[in-house]
């Protein structure tokens, strides 16, 4: 076997439009809508770069299906410059950009390969060096936006060919929780493909299923929210002539999304509580490596302030006062490289009243029935989905509201089991809502 380099990257998303976000400053809103190209821009340089043999690329490369001229037009510009390197890229689509999307076809340059949607089609990569063949590559593209097929048991190895295989699928292994069921399959299916290394997207979370065979989802290359934080890139592969491989992670993403817990019980007063968060707030700032932070903070634990959180004024006027003088900053100083940045997105109050809940839990009374209930709830995940279903069951016939609630995970099941937990424990506690030491 021969030794060669590749990258592995999934959802692109380009064009996200980042509609969720309320309140930014014009200048970090454009900084915002252009990320995923500016990822994209640092993916096609790092191919060039670290001289990669080629690219593959697992799915949703736009972040929908009548994506814009503009994405399409940028896409192109990016597979030109590869192409000008002789760099190929094998690509397939996902469930947001399916092969049946209705956007304008551009041409792509000869060193970009689409793979159609029937069935798994495979082609022969080559070092870029020498022309020397290396891997067989095979790839099936979503049709339409829904594929609930097992795609991965239409792949086939080639028994006679000693050539790495590598199969790009767009799915969900193994029914991971709050993903679309597309293209589901089982880590068992992909171990006795026989395939050499599975090139997933789909899944935003970076995450290696299994060494042998390798079984790899990159995560996307830029985060798009509170629900995508932390490091985002892709990876770099070398395989070694004996056919073993050393994945290396490189972030490519431009804005870095963060959630940062603090913790209330060591927290006497506002005036100390205001200060927790600013200090929390330039830690980040401190620690940004070159990235715009977005970041939302969470309160959590037991303490005298739990009242004054859960009535939500003084959280929203903190938050109000911390993106004024963010927005400032920026705009008082239009050279301050936006790196230097971190937007405070949101609050969100998981506190407690200061009560001995493990000693309520185990008294013989309502309440202490009531926290027993939601204890074996949450680790009991039919009894906690039955348990919320129940109780919103008068909101469903609000159809807005049956589509939310259909689309919780447990979660967010989990979430909201615990404030209503919380919430009773105030108002059932001997103290009431506003005491901070009931029993």
């Amino acid at each position: 076997m021969t030794a060669f380099r590749f990258i592995h990257a999934a959802d692109l998303h380009l064009d996200t439009p980042f509609t969720g976000m309320s309140g930014l400053p014009d200048r970090l809103r454009r900084h915002l809508q252009e990320s995923t190209f500016a990822a994209l821009g640092d993916l096609v340089d790092l191919a060039v770069s670290e001289s990669a043999d080629f690219l593959v690329i697992s799915g949703d490369v736009y972040d929908a299906s009548d994506s814009s001229l503009r994405a399409q037009l940028r896409l192109k510009a990016a597979w030109d410059k590869l192409a000008q390197h002789g760099i190929p890229v094998y690509v397939i689509h996902g469930n947001h950009d399916p092969l049946s999307s209705s956007r304008l076809r551009l041409s792509y340059p000869p060193n970009v390969t689409v793979f159609g949607g029937s069935r798994p089609e495979s082609v022969t990569a080559v070092r870029r060096s020498d022309g020397v063949p290396v891997a067989v590559v095979s790839g099936i593209s979503y049709p339409t936006a829904s594929v609930t097929e097992n795609t991965s048991l239409l792949f086939r190895r080639d028994p006679d060919s000693p050539l790495y295989h590598i199969a790009i699928l767009h799915g969900n292994v193994d029914g991971q929780e709050g993903h679309d069921p597309y293209s589901p399959c089982s880590l068992r299916d992909l171990q006795n493909s026989g395939y050499d290394y599975w090139a997933l997207g789909h899944i935003h979370k970076r995450q290696i299923l299994s060494q042998s065979p390798w079984v790899v989802y990159s995560g996307n290359l830029q985060g798009r929210s509170l629900k995508e934080t932390g490091p985002k890139g892709c990876y770099l592969v070398d395989v070694s002539e004996n056919g073993e491989a050393l994945l290396s992670f490189r972030e490519l993403d431009h804005v870095r999304w963060t959630e940062m817990d603090i913790p209330i019980e060591d927290l006497a007063t506002e005036e100390a509580w205001k200060e927790r968060v600013e200090e929390k707030l330039e830690e980040v700032r401190d620690l940004s490596t070159g990235k715009t932070g977005i970041l939302r903070f969470t309160f959590t634990g037991r303490g005298p302030l739990h009242p004054i959180l859960q009535n939500g004024r003084e959280v929203s006027e903190l938050l109000m006062e911390l993106q004024r003088r963010e927005t400032a900053r920026m705009e008082n100083d239009p050279s301050l490289p936006l790196h230097a940045a971190v937007w405070p997105a949101g609050f969100k109050v998981k506190t407690g009243m200061d009560i001995n809940r493990a000693q309520l839990a185990q008294e013989d009374s309502f309440l202490g029935e009531l926290l027993r209930l939601g204890d074996r709830a949450a680790s009991v995940p039919d009894l906690r989905e039955d348990l919320v279903l129940s109780a919103l069951s008068p909101l469903m016939e609000q159809r807005y509201l049956r589509g939310m609630m259909k689309s919780m995970d447990s979660a967010e099941m989990l979430d909201l089991l615990q404030r209503a937990q919380e919430l009773a424990s105030s108002l059932l506690s001997e103290e009431g809502p506003g005491g901070g030491n009931g029993t």
